[in-house]
């Protein structure tokens, strides 16, 4: 008889402990470093804590080189314009580069100079304008909200160099800028290329310049060992290669027009990067050392945005 009732409890104790294993593995779920536990509060609700597993990011810093794939900027477009207006305006005073216009701002006029650097002379020749009409940077204003910049980057790598606090990140992808223009401008291909103001009003304006980008940054994370709770701060330098170029416009007298060409942009561009952020939250930013355009307009594009999926 005491062998039955032993028996019978051992069973009890057995199952009691089986369930409670089974509903501790039922609300408690971990994904990678990520520990969530439910529970209940004093009003007997269900409630949802999440921890960071330490041990777990412990074991990854036992690897010197980490991969991430696929990792997303969104941010806002700008440059800094350095052109020469004033060169400009006195070139265009010329009685040779106003004798073309036969009384239009918008007929190509006789060059006595063509220069191809970031003279005056070379940006009348860029956006030729009457004396009568000078060019002025408010022609090239963008609209910032609508002006945007997405970066993929297929694969960013990082490197251990001191302690997991040290690193070295690089990465590859596709740079993509949107250059939405407030005035009515348009992009005139050709040996050379001009830009002339139009004559009708666009309700979308906008130049589009995608690259083949490199970026190379130094890395400082404050706390390996938790990333989630870690100030980061990154710099370095980024180079890219001109892929594709193209303009979109769209007005009502002549609907939805696409022009590709490469527009006397530069091929090459170099800028400073970097990143800054804690936890899961980066920043990122890109100042260009390089114009935009080859001759003419000196303007240094620069993007701020967030970054996703980053270390």
């Amino acid at each position: 008889m005491k062998c039955k009732i032993l028996l019978s409890c051992l069973l009890v104790f057995v199952s009691a402990a089986a369930l409670a294993q089974r509903q501790a593995a039922i609300d408690t779920i971990q994904i990678k470093g990520l520990v969530i536990v439910k529970g209940r509060n004093a009003e007997g609700k269900n409630v949802f804590r999440a921890y960071q597993d330490t041990g777990y990011a412990r074991q990854k810093l036992k690897k010197n080189l980490h991969t991430r794939w696929l990792v997303f900027d969104v941010g806002f477009n700008n440059y800094r314009d350095e052109s020469d207006y004033n060169g400009a305006a006195i070139v265009s005073l010329h009685p040779a580069n106003n004798s073309g216009f036969l009384g239009s701002s918008y007929a190509s006029p006789v060059y006595y100079d063509k220069s191809f650097d970031y003279s005056g002379a070379a940006l009348n020749s860029f956006a030729p304008r009457m004396a009568s009409q000078p060019l002025t940077p408010s022609e090239f204003k963008l609209i910032p909200g609508k002006s945007m910049n997405v970066n993929i980057w297929v694969i960013m790598q990082k490197l251990n160099l001191y302690k997991h606090k040290i690193n070295l990140i690089y990465a590859a992808g596709l740079e993509m800028n949107n250059y939405r223009f407030a005035r009515n401008i348009s992009y005139v291909p050709g040996y050379p290329t001009t830009i002339i103001r139009d004559t009708v009003n666009f309700s979308k304006n906008k130049l589009f310049v995608e690259y083949l980008s490199v970026p190379l940054m130094l890395n400082y994370t404050a706390n390996p060992a938790r990333p989630n709770r870690s100030f980061k701060m990154s710099m370095g330098v980024q180079g890219g290669y001109l892929l594709k170029a193209r303009t979109k416009q769209i007005s009502e007298e002549r609907g939805k027009e696409r022009l590709t060409d490469e527009f006397s942009l530069n091929k090459w561009r170099f800028a400073l990067t970097g990143e800054l952020g804690y936890g899961p939250v980066k920043l990122y930013s890109n100042f260009a050392l390089t114009p935009l355009h080859e001759y003419g307009l000196e303007q240094y594009p620069f993007s701020v945005g967030f970054r996703f999926n980053g270390f």
